[in-house]
């Protein structure tokens, strides 16, 4: 499904200070790119797909970024993925109703906006002292997030970090290191599921455009990432624009269930 030279135009922008914002806290944007697609009413189809290739192009540089400043531990985040890619994948090729995937769709945006209102919140405590949890429960809530994440096509970091901070799991930096790794690994399992189930659909030469769209905001945010540089208000106002369209979408579709 194609795209109108001012909608792209439009998503052009909106795609880029969204990929600066998120990938300056370790995040791909996957979520406030489904927002704007959505407000678009670009085929749903569509809209995962693209959402979940931005996703894979902003949190690779990140990783790499998080990766050379010596901030991954992998041994700490495997529980997390190894149960979230099988699941992720599995999500991915559930088939939704139209209607049912956008309700599902705004009902996590508003999820994901209240997430990341409190991981703002939480993360103003500069000093956490990490705490040890079973094993057994990272990989329950990897696989848990991993499979949402999969059938409404984002890489789930929006959900995991603010869990991880309420938890006290890690101290701030490894947890955004975590978040990037995690959304990659789901995004590319992810689409994997979207390619099994025939629902991969993407205009290519605009997501072409839109990759390199995003690339250069990520740069950017990587840039932010080990600056000086107050997040907070920033992710205040995203999140208000994922609340709304959230809304939006739940009003709309969620009327069939009346």
């Amino acid at each position: 499904m194609e795209i109108d030279f001012l909608n792209f135009v439009l998503l052009g922008v909106g795609f880029f200070i969204i990929a600066t914002l998120y990938s300056s806290v370790g995040f791909g944007g996957g979520s406030s790119y489904l927002a704007l697609l959505a407000l678009l009413i670009i085929d749903f189809f569509t809209i995962r797909s693209i959402a979940l290739v931005c996703n894979i192009v902003v949190v690779s540089s990140s990783c790499l970024a998080y990766y050379q400043k010596g901030h991954f531990d992998f041994q700490k985040f495997m529980p997390f993925v190894i149960t979230s890619i099988p699941l992720s994948f599995l999500g991915a090729t559930v088939r939704l109703n139209e209607n049912v995937f956008f309700f599902i769709l705004g009902t996590s945006l508003v999820i994901a906006a209240l997430a990341l209102i409190a991981q703002t919140r939480l993360h103003k405590n500069k000093e956490v002292k990490s705490k040890k949890y079973p094993v057994i429960s990272l990989y329950a809530i990897g696989g848990v997030i991993g499979f949402f994440a999969g059938m409404v096509g984002i890489g789930g970091g929006i959900f995991l970090a603010p869990f991880l901070f309420f938890l006290r799991w890690e101290k701030p930096i490894l947890i955004a290191s975590l978040v990037s790794f995690f959304i990659l690994a789901n995004s590319i399992s992810g689409i994997s599921g979207l390619i099994a189930n025939s629902t991969f659909q993407i205009p290519l030469m605009q997501t072409i455009l839109l990759m390199m769209i995003v690339f250069a905001g990520g740069k950017l945010g990587n840039y932010l990432t080990f600056k000086k540089f107050n997040q907070a208000t920033l992710k205040i106002i995203t999140a208000i624009l994922v609340l709304f369209v959230g809304i939006r979408l739940i009003y709309k579709y969620g009327l069939i269930f009346l």
